[in-house]
């Protein structure tokens, strides 16, 4: 499974309609695709950041999909003010507990991976040792773990019912986020908090 992002950074004050051109456009028309798992869409609502994440079955089919997607980008792009940031992943893990309700938010984590050539054992450990401590957070909806592994690189997404959640889920969250940093050989590079505005990313359980 393979995913393509595209993170803009705009007018906070054009969220609210870029989460419409997402839902009501971008989303029935990229669905409709050949090899397209669904579409999601992450909002900093305060920042202006958002992030709308493509999956696909295939690397081919995220291939072929990139000519349809442009339109789509600087529609977006022009309603937020911003330059789209384009980058395409491997979904290594995918693992939900329960669904995305309407309050659901999500805090994301991207790292640099030290040892690009130990990724592979590294993923293990993860779903091995850390994905079950993360079903024990009060609140814990899911976890998706996407890498890059030309560029040494990866992006982990843990989602929660609410903010109310994420926020209770505190110092349990960060000890996990340290264990993950060092189970994976991986160096923190980011941390953000978005609210889930649009849930459509039908990717199957990898777990």
């Amino acid at each position: 499974m393979y995913a393509r992002t595209t993170t803009l950074r705009g007018n906070p004050r054009a969220i609210e309609e870029a989460i419409t051109v997402v839902r009501d456009e971008w989303l029935p028309a990229t669905t409709q695709l050949d090899g397209c798992t669904g579409l999601s869409m992450l909002a900093g609502r305060r920042s202006g950041r958002c992030i709308v994440t493509s999956g696909w079955r295939t690397e081919e089919t995220m291939q072929a999909s990139a000519e349809s997607m442009r339109p789509h980008r600087t529609r977006i792009a022009q309603v937020l003010g911003a330059v789209p940031m384009v980058n395409e992943w491997e979904i290594a893990v995918m693992h939900r507990v329960q669904p995305a309700g309407p309050e659901a938010c999500c805090r994301v984590t991207w790292g640099a991976l030290r040892d690009p050539d130990r990724l592979d054992d590294d993923l293990s450990t993860f779903r091995i040792t850390l994905l079950p401590r993360f079903e024990e957070l009060v609140g814990f909806s899911s976890a998706s773990l996407m890498v890059d592994r030309v560029a040494g690189r990866t992006v982990l997404a843990a989602t929660y019912a609410d903010r109310e959640a994420m926020l209770a889920a505190g110092q349990r969250a960060d000890l996990l986020r340290e264990q993950y940093a060092r189970g994976m050989g991986t160096r923190v590079t980011e941390i953000a908090e978005f609210d889930l505005v649009v849930a459509h990313l039908r990717v199957p359980e990898t777990v």
